[in-house]
């Protein structure tokens, strides 16, 4: 899988809508508050063009995109912590993501009620920032108070850990993201913490949903550029994207008749294929790819891995049997397929190794060797 992502954000900003065009499903997108109410999951293809293209060069029986699952949760209002609105109780459902899509209304709309009665992107970010926090404060607090506890049986670790558990602590208390201090932490002592999941730890990619008059150049924006100056302090990232669009995008039927919509709009490509890069992007991830008669697959693994670790993610007996990888770069692959001139059979993969190898563009790698983005991989294994 490509990475998960959670979306929050106050009721009314348009994360059910998105989560439609994302996932193309039918989740309903009433206007009013709390109309998500059990959390809804979405699975989505990874769009990347070079699956498409190493297809076209590598006939196969299946084609398997990495993919990126969506949770979408109801609106929080100020004070779900307290259990105001449905309260904080959906905030679990978010904790096992690995980043966070804070989506921020940017829009006016008088047909559509903002629940704080104006459109205010500094507002609204503070709201979530504070209820996520709270939440976070909880889950650290009830840790610590057992960690106490041990402490004073003379626990050295406990000790040690109590003393971690305050400094997270703190900034909670006052409303700011974990994320600020875990940032600073030795990684031994963010390993104490990183089992609580704190949501405001988790990257954050803020998406904000603009009317239609703004899609074509959004940062002419003012409230988008709120966004962006919040993001730059934070070091997060923005991705400007109209929901009502994406919507319209996602009821088509046919990749022509979406292609010549967003060229008729102005557009290059949906906002999901930039939301996915940007969460590619604040996780540090990269892809590579497996290609055959039977196969030819994307995964996705963290920016800095091994081969061997990489081969683990396609099963653990590759990565337990380790003896080498044959790897080509994308670009190297795609160049050496044209010089082999392979007509479409299975052998294409062949041909194509055979041909970069007589350029030098074969090479055997270790078991250290760092994956690049775009890889093609090729695993030797004995168990």
């Amino acid at each position: 899988m490509g990475f998960s992502c959670g979306i929050v954000g106050l009721p009314n900003v348009g994360k059910s809508t998105l989560f439609n065009a994302l996932t193309r499903s039918a989740v309903p997108a009433s206007n009013y508050p709390f109309c998500t109410i059990d959390p809804n999951v979405g699975v989505v293809p990874v769009p990347d063009p070079r699956l498409k293209k190493l297809t076209e060069l590598v006939p196969t029986e299946k084609v398997v995109p990495t993919v990126t699952e969506f949770v979408d949760i109801a609106g929080l209002v100020k004070g779900a912590s307290q259990g105001e609105g449905l309260g904080n109780q959906f905030l679990g459902h978010i904790a096992e993501v690995e980043a966070i899509a804070h989506v921020v209304r940017c829009f006016e709309d008088p047909q559509v009620i903002h629940v704080s009665g104006s459109v205010d992107p500094k507002r609204d970010i503070e709201i979530i920032e504070t209820e996520l926090a709270i939440r976070d404060l909880s889950v650290v607090t009830a840790n610590l108070q057992r960690l106490e506890k041990l402490a004073k049986s003379g626990d050295k670790k406990a000790v040690a850990a109590v003393e971690i558990f305050q400094r997270v602590a703190k900034p909670l208390d006052g409303g700011i993201p974990a994320r600020t201090v875990t940032r600073t932490l030795p990684p031994a002592d963010w390993e104490m913490v990183k089992p609580l999941n704190l949501l405001t730890a988790k990257p954050v990619l803020y998406v904000a949903n603009i009317d239609e008059k703004a899609a074509a150049a959004p940062d002419s924006s003012p409230t988008v550029q709120q966004v962006r100056e919040i993001a730059a302090e934070e070091g997060a990232v923005v991705v400007a994207i109209c929901g009502a669009i994406e919507a319209q995008i996602a009821a088509l039927e046919s990749e022509e008749e979406r292609s010549e919509y967003m060229e008729a709009i102005g557009l290059s490509e949906p906002g999901l294929n930039r939301l996915i890069r940007a969460g590619y992007e604040i996780l540090n991830l990269v892809t590579f790819f497996t290609v055959g008669p039977k196969e030819n697959r994307a995964w996705t693994v963290r920016r800095g891995s091994t081969a061997q670790e990489a081969a683990g993610k396609i099963h653990t007996d590759m990565a337990r049997g380790f003896i080498r990888a044959e790897v080509i770069g994308y670009n190297d692959f795609v160049a050496a397929r044209s010089v082999a001139g392979a007509s479409g059979s299975a052998t294409t993969r062949l041909s194509a190794e055979a041909a970069a190898k007589e350029q030098g563009k074969l090479r055997l790698e270790g078991k250290e060797y760092i994956v690049q983005d775009g890889d093609l991989m090729h695993f030797r294994f004995s168990v």
